[in-house]
């Protein structure tokens, strides 16, 4: 039986890898593309590529390296977010597929908020309904108002907090003890709130 499974195994991963090469194929996580894309509409809002970000624990991920010209990161275990805080400030701070990672998640947000500029905004993803994955450890999941009350707990106004979340039950079956999914050609991108795969938030600092 394990020998059968790890030729299943072996048979889609063959075949994923032949669909990445065909044109118009998508490499993006099934589960984040909502999010993704809501981050890049305000990352591009009044220019906001161009102004400095910073970046929190980006680890392996250049989504947003790539977009923004004046791009700065800090990254665990030599900054951790919820003891450091830089002594700068930022017009735009991301925390992105970070916070389930932290201990002390208040304290994360604290600092998160201490530096984002007068003006500027905290942007933050965390997943849902996904499976535990300790990198190098996982305590926290949040519904949208558990993130968007996090942020207000850091010391963001609710007023000038936004928060979403994406989901449905297709998307949380295949990610039941399976890899993440890329997007590929198509795939069910309805929204069910009963079943949030991705939650996010956008918190701007008043001027």
């Amino acid at each position: 039986m394990r020998h059968i499974k790890r030729s299943l195994y072996t048979a889609r991963d063959n075949f994923r890898n032949i669909a990445r090469k065909i044109p118009g194929y998508d490499k993006r996580n099934w589960l984040r593309i909502r999010q993704i894309e809501s981050f890049i509409s305000l990352l591009i809002e009044n220019g906001r590529t161009a102004s400095p970000v910073l970046e929190i624990s980006p680890g392996w991920n250049t989504y947003w390296k790539t977009m923004c010209s004046d791009y700065t990161s800090v990254d665990y275990p030599e900054f951790d977010i919820c003891r450091d805080r830089l002594d700068r400030q930022f017009p735009t701070v991301i925390a992105d597929q970070v916070l389930e990672h932290v201990p002390r998640p208040v304290e994360a947000s604290r600092n998160i908020f201490a530096m984002t500029a007068p003006g500027g905004w905290a942007m933050v993803a965390t997943p849902f309904l996904f499976r535990v994955h300790a990198r190098p450890h996982d305590y926290n999941r949040w519904t949208k108002d558990g993130l968007r009350q996090l942020l207000v707990e850091g010391g963001f106004e609710a007023e000038h907090v936004q928060a979403f979340a994406w989901g449905n039950r297709a998307c949380a079956r295949a990610h039941v003890g399976g890899p993440v999914h890329d997007y590929g050609f198509w795939r069910d991108m309805r929204n069910d709130e009963e079943y949030p795969l991705m939650v996010w938030a956008f918190a701007q600092r008043p001027a």
